[in-house]
C-alpha cells in the first residue's frame, strides 16, 4: 500500500507540474526599453501578462536584439520571434491601410479612435488587413496615447513654402502628406534619427511626444518644437502574436493576454497626459526649445493635402478605402455625441480669469 500511494501522490506532482508550465514568449519590442512611455509601455505591458497568468510569460527584448525594428511584422509572421509590440504604421510601405489603424491625420482623438476600434469594425478590419495580406498574425490593441508633436525644425517655418525642399524623418500616413508639400521624408527607426539630425541627413523629425523626444535629444540640434499633432491625435500600438503561436493557446491564456493588453491601453494614455506638459516647460526653460503653433490657414493646408491623399489611396486600394468610408461613417454619427456633450475647445474657465 505504501509503495502504491508513493506512485499514485508521484504521478499527481508529475501531472500537476506539467500542468502548470507555462508557454514562453519572446517578445521583441519597436522601441528601447530606456524610452519613457514609448518604450516602456512595452515592459508594462510584459510585467502586467506576467503577474496575472499563470498560462504564458513573456521576454522582452530590445530593437534590434532579436530582429530590427523594421522587421518585426514579418519575423512574427514567419515564427522567426514569438510576439512584438509595435505600431502598424511602420508597415504603411507594405499595406496601405496600415496607417489607419495607427494614426489617422485629422483623424479620431484617443475616445473616439478606442470606440471605432472597440465597438464598432475597426478591429475587425485590422485583422482582416493582415489575414488579407498573408500575414500570419494575431494582433491586439495594446497601447495608445494622445497627439504627438508635429515635428523639430533646425528652422522657424514662417510659411508652408519653408517646407518645400526639407528631407524629415515622418511617420505614416502623415509622411505622404508632406510628400504633397514638398518635403523629401524617411522613416528611421527612434534610435536612428539623432544621427541623422546631427550629420545633416535630414533637416526636421518628427518621432513622438515632448518627453520622449527630449530623451533623445532632438532639442540640442532643432529648437524649433511644432504643434499641434495633426498627423497623429492619436496613435494605437499593436501587440503581434504569431497565429500558430496564438492558436495553441487556451482561452484562459488568450483571455489574459487581451486583458493585460486592456490595463496596458489605460496605463499608457495616463502616462502620456501626465508626464508631456512638465516635459515642454523643461524644454523651453532648460534647453531653448521655442513651441511654435501652426496657424489654421496651415493647418487647412495640411488637411487638403492629407483628403488627396487618401483619394489617391483610395482610388488604388479598394481595401483602404473600405476602411476609410467605414471610419468616416463612424466619425460622422460620432458627431452628434461630440459636438454637444463636450465644453468647446478652446474654452475660456472663470477660473483661469
Amino acid at each position: 500500500m505504501k509503495k502504491t500511494f508513493a506512485a499514485a501522490v508521484a504521478a499527481s506532482f508529475v501531472m500537476t507540474g506539467a500542468g502548470s508550465a507555462q508557454e514562453l514568449f519572446e517578445m521583441t519590442s519597436g522601441y528601447a526599453n530606456n524610452l519613457p512611455i514609448l518604450g516602456t509601455a512595452s515592459v508594462n505591458f510584459v510585467d502586467k501578462i506576467n503577474s496575472i497568468s499563470t498560462e504564458v510569460e513573456f521576454e522582452h527584448f530590445n530593437p534590434g536584439e532579436l530582429v530590427p525594428a523594421l522587421e518585426m511584422l514579418d519575423a512574427t509572421s514567419n515564427g522567426s520571434v514569438d510576439a512584438a509590440y509595435s505600431t502598424s504604421g511602420y508597415w504603411q510601405g507594405k499595406m496601405n491601410a496600415a496607417g489607419l489603424f495607427a494614426a489617422v491625420p485629422f483623424g479620431p482623438e484617443p475616445g473616439e479612435m478606442l470606440a471605432w476600434m472597440l465597438y464598432d469594425d475597426g478591429m475587425k478590419y485590422f485583422q482582416q488587413m493582415y489575414d488579407d495580406n498573408g500575414y500570419n498574425v494575431k494582433v491586439i490593441l495594446c497601447g495608445m496615447y494622445a497627439p504627438e508633436t508635429s515635428g523639430w525644425f533646425k528652422k522657424e517655418i514662417n510659411s508652408m513654402e519653408d517646407l518645400q525642399g526639407l528631407n524629415m524623418r515622418f511617420f505614416g500616413l502623415g509622411a505622404e502628406v508632406m510628400q504633397k508639400l514638398g518635403v523629401s521624408t524617411s522613416l528611421l527607426a527612434g534610435g536612428d534619427i539623432f544621427p541623422a539630425l546631427e550629420r545633416g541627413a535630414i533637416d526636421a523629425t518628427e518621432f513622438s511626444m515632448p518627453l520622449v523626444d527630449a530623451n533623445l535629444g532632438f532639442y540640442n540640434i532643432a529648437k524649433y518644437n511644432y504643434f499641434p499633432g495633426w498627423h497623429q491625435p492619436s496613435t494605437m500600438f499593436e501587440l503581434l502574436i504569431n497565429k500558430d503561436r496564438w492558436e495553441e493557446l487556451d482561452e484562459i491564456a488568450q483571455n489574459q493576454i487581451e486583458i493585460a493588453c486592456m490595463a496596458n491601453l489605460a496605463d499608457n494614455f495616463a502616462e502620456g497626459e501626465a508626464k508631456n506638459f512638465p516635459a515642454m516647460k523643461e524644454n523651453v526653460e532648460e534647453h531653448g526649445v521655442e513651441i511654435k503653433n501652426w496657424n489654421e490657414e496651415q493647418l487647412q493646408q495640411f488637411e487638403s493635402a492629407w483628403l488627396e491623399v487618401a483619394g489617391e489611396l483610395g482610388a488604388e486600394d479598394p481595401f483602404f478605402q473600405e476602411v476609410w468610408d467605414d471610419l468616416q461613417q463612424f466619425r460622422q454619427d460620432y458627431k452628434l455625441w461630440s459636438n454637444n456633450i463636450y465644453l468647446p475647445r478652446p474654452y475660456t474657465s472663470v477660473a483661469d480669469q
